[in-house]
C-alpha cells in the first residue's frame, strides 16, 4: 500500500483499523528485514568526472563515487549502497570470492539484491576474533554466503597469533591448509581498509593496542589490509605484529582478477592511497569527499 499503491500512512492506518505509529513501526522493521529496498537509478555528471579523473589517475577499470546528502556525514552507508548494487550485478554462478571485513563491509549486505547461485564458494580471508560482534570476519563470510545460497569457507583460528611458528602449525597440522589453498584460486576478492590514525576496526575490537599502533605509525604504517599493515607507498612495514597474521597474504589478494575495494572516509585517504599501490584494485568504490581528497593528492597518469 506504501511503496506500491503510494497511499499515505494516514489512509493505510484507516483501512488497517491501526494507529499511525503502528504503520511507522511496521515499514520501518520491514526495510529492517530487507523486505523493502530502495535504490536510486540517476547519474549526476559531477560523480562521473570523478569516476573517470579516478579511473585514470590509479589505472581502474571501474571507479565508482557514491553521492552524500551533505558535506562531512558518516559515508559508510552511501559507500555500502553503492557496494552492495555493485555486486548485486556481478555476482555470477560457479564463482569463488575472498572477502574481508569491517564495518564498511558488513553494512552492504542489506543493499544486496538476495538470489541462489550455483556452486558459490565464499572464503573469508582472515580469521576471526574472540568476541561476538558484527564485525567477526566469519560473520560477514557467512552472511554473505548465505545471500547468495553459497557455500562458506572460515578460517577457524583467531586474526592475530603470539607467532610465526604458531600461525605455520595452525595451518599446517590444525586443517586451515585447505582454507588457504582455496584462496589461491580466486575469482573475486572483496576487501575495505582501515587507517591507522583513526579508530580502525581492528583497534576497536581490542586486537591492536595503543602501544602496537604508535611502533607501526612509527614504522611509516597508514592502513592495513586484513591486518597487513602498510606505508603510503604501499609496501608493507617491518613489524612484528606482522609474523601473526592470520589472513592470506598480498601476493595471493594481487592474483585475483577481480579486485574490489570499497572504503572512504576523511580518516583513510593516506590509507587508500597507500591500499592502490598495495592491491592495485581492478574497482574502487568510494564517496564523493573521499574521491575529491584522493585527487588533490595524485597527478593523473598521463598528464
Amino acid at each position: 500500500m506504501y511503496y506500491i499503491e503510494q497511499m499515505t500512512q494516514n489512509d493505510i492506518a484507516d483501512v488497517l483499523g491501526v494507529g499511525r505509529v503502528t504503520i511507522v513501526r511496521l515499514l520501518a522493521e520491514a526495510r529492517a528485514r530487507n523486505e523493502v529496498k530502495i535504490s536510486i537509478d540517476s547519474n549526476l555528471s559531477s560523480l562521473i568526472g570523478l569516476e573517470r579523473q579516478l579511473e585514470k589517475a590509479f589505472g581502474l577499470e571501474r571507479a565508482i563515487v557514491a553521492p552524500l546528502s551533505a558535506p562531512g556525514n558518516d559515508p559508510i552507508n552511501a559507500i555500502a549502497a553503492a557496494t552492495g548494487n555493485y555486486l548485486s550485478d556481478v555476482m555470477r554462478h560457479g564463482m569463488r570470492v575472498g572477502v574481508g571485513w569491517g564495518r564498511t563491509l558488513f553494512n552492504t549486505l542489506s543493499f544486496i539484491n538476495a538470489r541462489s547461485l550455483n556452486d558459490l564458494k565464499v572464503i573469508s580471508l582472515l580469521g576471526g576474533i574472540s568476541q561476538p560482534r558484527r564485525f567477526n570476519p566469519a560473520e560477514f563470510a557467512w552472511q554473505f554466503a548465505e545471500i547468495f545460497q553459497g557455500e562458506g569457507y572460515l578460517i577457524p583460528a583467531p586474526a592475530l597469533v603470539d607467532s610465526i611458528e604458531t600461525k605455520r602449525a595452525l595451518i599446517e597440522r590444525c586443517g586451515l591448509k585447505y582454507v588457504f589453498e582455496m584462496a589461491e584460486d580466486l575469482d573475486l576478492v572483496l576487501l575495505s581498509v582501515g587507517g591507522i590514525e583513526s579508530a580502525t576496526t581492528s583497534y576497536r575490537v581490542g586486537h591492536i593496542t595503543e602501544e602496537q599502533r604508535d611502533s607501526l605509525a612509527a614504522k611509516g604504517a597508514v592502513g592495513d589490509l586484513l591486518y597487513h599493515f602498510y606505508d603510503i607507498d604501499g609496501k608493507l612495514v617491518d613489524h612484528p605484529i606482522q609474523d601473526g597474521v592470520m589472513s592470506v597474504s598480498v601476493e595471493t589478494l594481487q592474483k585475483a582478477p577481480v579486485r574490489i575495494l570499497t572504503s572512504g572516509g576523511r580518516e583513510k585517504i593516506a590509507a587508500l592511497l597507500g591500499a592502490m599501490k598495495l592491491i592495485r584494485p581492478t574497482v574502487f568504490i568510494t564517496d564523493e569527499e573521499s574521491a575529491a581528497s584522493l585527487l588533490e593528492k595524485v597527478t593523473p597518469t598521463g598528464d
